[in-house]
């Protein structure tokens, strides 16, 4: 499904985003509102091999994990008039053509308790995309983060930015996966360091 298949014309349009577009969404927008969705799983399972990694040493990205009894907090953008082609048209290159992602229509519960839902278009990886990963452990994808640039900068800063967000934003949410990711990355980023620094 293309993006633009969505929307059909319509004037205004809600964008879901639980990665990078949480902090850099880089499209003008009405409004933003920090929220969640039902059914889906966030997990550092997709490979990225422009933004954050390259084809020789691909980075790790997050997409999202169909599973009933999961929450998955973020920020839901609504693009009006003019600003709705615009955001998909750059969407369309930033997730679809350099990530690999596709769409889906979702419900987006805005604030903690979430009142009624609006519809909001999300960008998923599959596990059908070649760049697709799948689970490893914690470890095993903080030592990846760790150890990967992209052509947008480290992964490190893609893992950082969207731990800093849930802390600030979601304070109320335990996120055991990003997190035990990024202390894993931290771990492995800050021995490396101190190994080089002992050498010299």
């Amino acid at each position: 499904m293309k993006p633009q298949d969505v929307f059909g014309g319509k004037t205004s349009l809600w964008i879901f985003g639980y990665g990078s577009l949480v902090w850099k969404p880089d499209f003008k927008y009405k409004k933003s509102r920090v929220g969640f969705i039902r059914g889906y799983k966030r997990r550092f399972w997709h490979g990225d091999n422009f933004h954050r990694g390259s084809e020789a040493a691909p980075g790790r990205v997050v997409t999202l994990i169909e599973d009933d009894h999961a929450v998955t907090w973020g920020v839901a953008f609504e693009v009006s008039g003019p600003q709705v082609e615009a955001a998909l048209g750059y969407l369309n290159i930033r997730e679809t053509a350099c990530g690999g992602y596709v769409t889906k229509m979702v419900d987006f519960f805005a604030g903690a308790e979430g009142p009624s839902p609006v519809q909001a278009l999300v960008y998923i990886a599959t596990p059908d995309n070649p760049l697709y990963l799948g689970p490893a452990s914690p470890e095993q994808i903080g030592a990846q983060i760790a150890s990967s640039r992209g052509k947008t900068g480290h992964n490190l800063e893609y893992l950082l930015r969207l731990a800093e967000f849930m802390r600030s934003s979601c304070p109320q949410v335990e996120d055991q996966h990003l997190f035990s990711v990024e202390a894993a990355a931290l771990t492995l980023y800050f021995t490396c360091s101190y190994s080089v620094q002992s050498v010299q």
